[in-house]
């Protein structure tokens, strides 16, 4: 038997499983069969975006389970974003089609602007447009603008849902300032190493979901810098973790899931994917939860250094 991983209703009425498959930086050839046993196993939440390069391949693996009667689209819950070089309004639905085109799907549940900081358009493939003198080409639009055409994918069918990745608390309230379709979801960097308190309470406030990526520190991460912890090395964790009988990563996503965050952990390894969505069957008791609160170091490994002196740059506020 199945188990089916426990869900938060979103703004819109529509429920969003809390443990979901990441796939950035999923390697092709590898990505489609991680979706696959993903959804023998039981998720119900796929997590993908244009940069990521690979919503093809995992279109093939959704459609292949859908014909074999494995899944339902309706029991499936698809996540992808709008990247940085399609912010501009007339570029907007025409980036969500393509993604569809992709995906084989008539529609996404959840359709995120993947970042504040607009890059210029050059085409489909060029992720990071950059000049002769090798600066990025920047194209800042007002976010207001390009979430009125998010809106009308909604409008239109093509999107149940529509959020934020990567925005500050500020970049937030201007959107809900200006919008007819509130933010049903943030997704950002967050773990036990960066709880993010004050942005979900934010969220929580204005009743926005909260999704966590890196929920595991990220250990496969290009940027790894000397000296940068290792949240599945940290005593306390392990310590947790004997005691439950259960892996770090298991009590990682589980203490995210208990304190509201949803999360998405990557992998291609089948022994991992198991892993990451077996932890329906214990609770975290609140003595240990507090001491995970206690690891909090407001440590961020997406730094996005590359883009710091933008005016969009999201994480020179606070939260």
């Amino acid at each position: 038997m199945v188990k089916f991983e426990p869900s938060v209703r979103l703004i819109n009425g529509e429920m969003m499983p809390l443990i979901g498959l990441g796939t950035w930086q999923s390697r092709p050839g590898e990505v489609g069969s991680a979706v696959e046993y993903a959804l023998d196993v039981g998720y119900r939440h796929i997590d993908t975006a244009h940069l990521y390069g690979n919503e093809e391949e995992i279109g093939a693996a959704i459609r292949k389970k859908i014909n074999e009667g494995v899944i339902k689209r309706e029991d499936l819950f698809v996540t992808t974003k709008l990247w940085c070089t399609s912010h501009r309004p007339e570029r907007v639905l025409e980036a969500l089609n393509l993604s569809l085109k992709k995906l084989q799907l008539a529609y996404v549940d959840l359709y995120l602007i993947h970042g504040p900081v607009g890059f210029q358009y050059i085409d489909e493939n060029t992720m990071f447009p950059m000049d002769n003198n090798g600066k990025f080409k920047l194209d800042q639009v007002d976010h207001a603008l390009t979430w009125k055409e998010l809106e009308k994918a909604v409008d239109q069918g093509l999107a149940k849902a529509i959020g934020l990745s990567n925005f500050n608390h500020k970049q937030i309230q201007h959107i809900l300032d200006t919008c007819r379709i509130k933010p049903a979801n943030l997704q950002v960097e967050c773990n036990a190493y960066l709880n993010q308190g004050p942005l979900y309470d934010f969220c929580t406030k204005n009743q926005i979901t909260f999704t966590a990526y890196g929920p595991l520190g990220s250990p496969g991460r290009l940027d790894i810098r000397s000296g940068d912890p290792v949240l599945l090395e940290d005593p306390l964790v392990l310590e947790i973790a004997k005691r439950h009988n259960k892996t770090p990563a298991q009590i990682l996503n589980r203490y995210l899931i208990e304190r509201g965050r949803a999360t998405i952990p990557k992998s291609t390894n089948r022994e991992r994917i198991k892993e990451n969505f077996a932890i329906l069957d214990f609770v975290i008791p609140e003595a240990d939860l507090l001491q995970l609160d206690g690891l909090n170091r407001d440590l961020r490994l997406f730094r996005f250094d590359f883009i710091k002196e933008n005016p969009a740059y999201p994480f020179h506020e606070p939260f």
